[in-house]
């Protein structure tokens, strides 16, 4: 058990959360949630000793291991892959080391042989002896093949590092795990496995995530990071989030009758415990959904800019986008060849690739920024696209404009004055004096908000994002989510957003070395697809 009491942090005369008093208990996984700067990553490192709080204690139950999932990339850089992995459990490999320099000793005394024993019985005690295949089954189910198991952490690529920790913050399965963005750089596979394993899990998991297919995956509770205080909510991020938004719904509604009230939220609380018992963590989650109480469903107070697409300056034709026998090799490298496909009005495209390296280099072209390739792209001349790069950075570097001159630049109505300006950017939550920032000094997550605030403007009829949720937090990833979904016309977008791409997407498209995989088709039926598996097996063959 984890007991937090009378917490506070503060830096200098910002105050970061006061006076939090929460209980953490085993067999619940809890998703800490809050807006970006909110304090999210901080309460974690306070919990682990990271970091000291100013006021307050957090003790755990006697005999509880902690692991934290390292953030630190290059920490293990001169170990090598499974002995990082079994480093996850200090103990266990502080009596490895001990021991195995005892029995190097050429004068091995009395004394040596008395200790070797005890270690020997602690060793034995802590499952020692299978440490080593269970760090590599443990590796193996991330996906690290066993001919890296032996190799210097050094020696294995970034993407194959955030794997290795991972597997060390999970083995010898300890009492309290913290992860901080596990999901970070994992693939699909990967983050399924993930899921499975901390839905069974029986210990304390405290996790931060800004996925929240994940989150909604394996959290029981929610704990809202808001106004300096922390609130532990029953059920997921999504119960947490639609229950919130009716609570604040009934809070305007002055002419529903309470009793009415009170039915209505027993009927979302019957609704969302019935689909948990079809969830992986059913049992934990239904139990915790039948004992909340009314009275725990409370209005947020958090705040979701108004991302809205569909004014559009024209409404389109037929013919949308035509795409015939594109190409792309770069540096000897062939990215994606042969690709043909024609996109219907109204469709929304999730665009696969094997990494964002190729996925962008497709925007790229279809935006008509990378002039070198082979194929044709012909739009239909009903169609005003607006486009979202990943890397925005070329909008904003070297402008010392404000945000209201800045956004002044993409519109396309002449009578366009500065409150009309605003009205977009108020939409953003950029609002007061606030707009009169210089964009130079902007956030990665303001900056996205200026890219949508320009998007909506422009009154498109055809959408393409590239990794749009980059820099966002929750509300912001929540709120793009619902406009994307809501906008009438076509699009073409790539996102690691589980819960974004389901939603969205109704046609998927995958980029690969030798054609395209084109299906009329959710991403979970996709992903899930037996057929589409060996599609894409054969598709990413050398040829």
């Amino acid at each position: 058990m984890i007991n937090v009491s009378n917490l506070s942090l503060r830096f200098g005369k910002r105050v970061l959360f006061e006076d939090v008093n929460l209980k953490f208990t085993p067999g619940n996984c809890y998703g800490i949630i809050g807006a970006n700067g909110a304090g999210k990553s901080t309460f974690l490192k306070i919990i682990s000793g990271e970091v000291d709080q100013t006021s307050g204690s957090v003790s755990f139950t006697p005999g509880d291991r902690m692991s934290v999932l390292s953030q630190d990339h290059y920490a293990f850089d001169e170990f090598t892959v499974l002995e990082t992995v079994m480093m996850g459990n200090q103990e266990l490999y502080k009596i490895m080391k001990e021991k195995d320099a005892i029995y190097m000793k050429e004068d091995f005394s009395d004394a040596d042989g008395e200790r070797a024993g005890e270690l020997e019985s602690l060793f034995a005690e802590m499952d020692g002896w299978n440490a080593e295949s269970n760090a590599a089954n443990l590796l193996s189910s991330l996906g690290i093949k066993e001919e890296f198991h032996y190799k210097l952490v050094s020696e294995i690529d970034g993407n194959q590092k955030v794997r290795v920790l991972l597997a060390q913050a999970l083995f010898g399965k300890p009492d309290i795990l913290i992860l901080d963005e596990p999901t970070n750089d994992l693939d699909i596979n990967t983050i399924a496995w993930l899921e499975d394993f901390l839905a069974s899990y029986e210990a304390i998991v405290l996790v931060v995530s800004h996925d929240r297919h994940f989150l909604d995956a394996v959290c029981t509770h929610t704990v809202d990071i808001d106004f300096g205080k922390m609130t532990i909510y029953t059920g997921n991020y999504s119960f947490w989030y639609e229950s919130s938004q009716l609570a604040l719904k009934q809070r305007t509604d002055q002419n529903k009758k309470t009793e009415e009230k009170v039915k209505e939220l027993q009927e979302f609380i019957r609704r969302f415990s019935a689909n948990a018992s079809k969830s992986k963590q059913a049992t934990s989650r239904k139990k915790a959904l039948d004992k909340i109480n009314i009275d725990e469903i409370q209005p947020s107070n958090r705040k979701y800019p108004a991302i809205m697409f569909n004014t559009m300056n024209r409404e389109p034709g037929d013919q949308t986008l035509h795409v015939e026998g594109l190409s792309k090799t770069v540096n000897g490298e062939v990215f994606f060849k042969d690709i043909t496909f024609m996109i219907n009005k109204g469709d929304k495209i999730a665009v696969l690739g094997a990494n964002s390296l190729i996925t962008s280099a497709f925007y790229d072209i279809i935006a008509g920024r990378d002039k070198d390739y082979q194929g044709d792209i012909k739009w239909g001349i009903t169609i005003t696209p607006a486009d979202m790069p990943m890397d925005n950075s070329s909008y904003f570097d070297g402008s010392s404009e404000n945000l209201v001159d800045w956004l002044r630049n993409y519109t396309t109505n002449p009578d366009a004055d500065e409150q009309f300006i605003r009205g977009f950017l108020g939409k953003m939550l950029f609002s007061g004096e606030e707009v009169m920032k210089k964009v130079s000094v902007l956030s990665g997550g303001e900056k996205m908000r200026c890219m949508f605030s320009k998007m909506m403007l422009q009154g498109a009829n055809f959408l393409i994002f590239d990794e749009p949720t980059n820099h966002l937090d929750l509300e912001s990833i929540t709120a793009l989510n619902n406009g994307m979904k809501d906008f009438k016309g076509s699009m073409l977008f790539t996102s690691r957003d589980h819960e974004l791409t389901e939603t969205v997407a109704n046609r998927i498209i995958e980029l690969t070395p030798n054609g395209i995989i084109d299906k009329l088709m959710t991403y979970d039926e996709y992903i899930n697809s037996d057929v589409v598996k060996a599609q894409r097996e054969e598709m990413y063959k050398v040829k």
